[in-house]
């Protein structure tokens, strides 16, 4: 994601069932049900309250994913589950680099990054 400055990575992905999944989104997020990625920023609170949406040298986190809603949402979405933990994995690093989707206009900008990227991907 060079477009986005970032230099250096340090990512850990975790693929989970939908029970797993849910646990975590209950416990660090009060949701109480199961989703199909979470994303932990793993830098210091100093770094992260530094850094703006561009100007990153570097992210580190965890992205945790269900293989279970990968697979589901392919079949609901006509897609490959393949292509559904891609797409995940490119979620949670944009939530890494400040992205977010709670209101409709952040959902808006989500989800053309994300095209942008995975139309890159299939290059």
């Amino acid at each position: 994601m060079t477009n986005e400055g970032v230099e250096k990575a340090h990512l850990s992905l975790v693929f989970v069932t939908n029970c797993g999944i849910r646990i975590l989104n209950k416990k660090f997020l009060g949701h109480d049900y199961a989703t199909d990625v979470l994303a932990f920023d793993l830098t210091d609170g100093e770094i992260s309250r530094q850094r703006g949406r561009k100007k990153f040298c570097q992210i580190e986190g965890e992205i945790i994913i269900s293989a279970m809603k990968a697979s589901e949402n392919a079949r609901k979405f006509e897609t490959s589950p393949q292509e559904e933990l891609v797409l995940y994995v490119v979620h949670g690093i944009l939530h890494l680099l400040g992205y977010d989707d709670h209101r409709q206009s952040d959902i808006k900008r989500m989800r053309k990054k994300e095209q942008e990227v995975m139309a890159y991907i299939k290059q």
